[in-house]
Formats: C-alpha cells, sequence, structure tokens
C-alpha cells in the first residue's frame, strides 16, 4: 500500500505566542515563571518570541507552571465566517430598522449587529436600556444622533461612541439617506 502524502500546515502553531498569551491571561511575570519551572528568564523569553524552541521536558514544566493544557497549545482556535446576506434577522425594536446578527451567534460575551436605518428611522420615544456592560456604537455612513440621559451626540461616518450598557438611550436617523450603523454589545 502507498503512504498517503501528509500535508503540512501553511503556518506552524505560534507556540511562543500562545505561551506568552496564556501567561499573561494568569497574571505571571516571565520570572515568576522562571522561578516556578527552574527555567531561565531568558530562556522563557526566547521561547515566548519564537527565538528558540522548548524540549518536551522544559514545555510540560512551563504548562504546569502556567496550568495549561500541551494540547491547548496545539489547537487551532476557532474561527466563524457571517457573511451579511446570511446573517439573522434580529428584533431590538425602533422603527425603521432592519438589524443582522453578524458575529457568530454561539458568542456569549460580545455580539455585534449591522443595522441600516431609514431616514427618520427611530428607536423608542423614552430611553431604554439592553444588557450588556458595554455598547459600542460605530456609524459606517449617514448622519446618526444617539440620545443618552447625559447628552445627545450626533455622530457622522467613522464616528464611534462607547458608553455603558447600564446608560438609558435612544436613536435616530437625522439623515435624508438610509444610515449604516454597527452596535457591538459586551457582556460583563
Amino acid at each position: 500500500m502507498k503512504p498517503l502524502p501528509v500535508q503540512q500546515p501553511d503556518r506552524e502553531p505560534e507556540l511562543g505566542a500562545r505561551l506568552r498569551n496564556h501567561r499573561l491571561r494568569v497574571h505571571i511575570t516571565i520570572e515568576q515563571l522562571a522561578t516556578a519551572t527552574g527555567l531561565t528568564k531568558g530562556f522563557i523569553s526566547r521561547v515566548e518570541r519564537e527565538q528558540t524552541s522548548p524540549s518536551v521536558t522544559s514545555l510540560v514544566k512551563i504548562c504546569r507552571a502556567l496550568r495549561v493544557d500541551i494540547g491547548a497549545l496545539f489547537e487551532e482556535p476557532p474561527t466563524s465566517l457571517v457573511r451579511l446576506d446570511d446573517a439573522p434577522a434580529v428584533d431590538l425594536g425602533g422603527a425603521g430598522i432592519h438589524e443582522r446578527l453578524v458575529s457568530a451567534p454561539e458568542l456569549e460575551k460580545a455580539q455585534v449587529l449591522r443595522a441600516t436605518v431609514e431616514p427618520g428611522g427611530e428607536g423608542e420615544d423614552s430611553l431604554y436600556t439592553v444588557d450588556c456592560e458595554t455598547e459600542i456604537l460605530h456609524v459606517i455612513s449617514g448622519h446618526f444622533l444617539l440620545r443618552t440621559a447625559g447628552g445627545d451626540y450626533e455622530l457622522e461616518s467613522g464616528d464611534t461612541v462607547t458608553f455603558s450598557g447600564r446608560e438609558p438611550h435612544s436613536w435616530r436617523n437625522l439623515g435624508e439617506e438610509p444610515a449604516e450603523v454597527m452596535w457591538v454589545l459586551v457582556a460583563g
């Protein structure tokens, strides 16, 4: 039987960068990691900068100290593609707005909505809140008004405003053309 050709990935897994990310996530300095593993700071720094590869023994020590499974370092992180035409429609209220969920539906900590707001389209008359920690509104095109309890923000194409998800607000398209906006809702 003829051996099957094994295709190598186009790029090597960035082991050093992944180790550095795990170290930073658990708030450990290179010096603390060196002490915990018995390895030198210089060696760990070179590994993180992809200048050297750790032996299996060194990698095991680093992973134990970081409390990360070695296999997790070699897994490809999930990637999700949502095409605008295929994005599910959502309705968060308001008139003259067509919203689509353009982030991966399984995301729990962040949601990205792309909306087309017709001229004169507007949110509720009374200010409301959305169940999230932070909201980010980016105006792709058009002339848009964000109303908050603290004041109004007239936004033009390219403007972005970030505010607390607990801040009561509403909105309106002030222009004579449809406005394209992106809402990012971030959970706490």
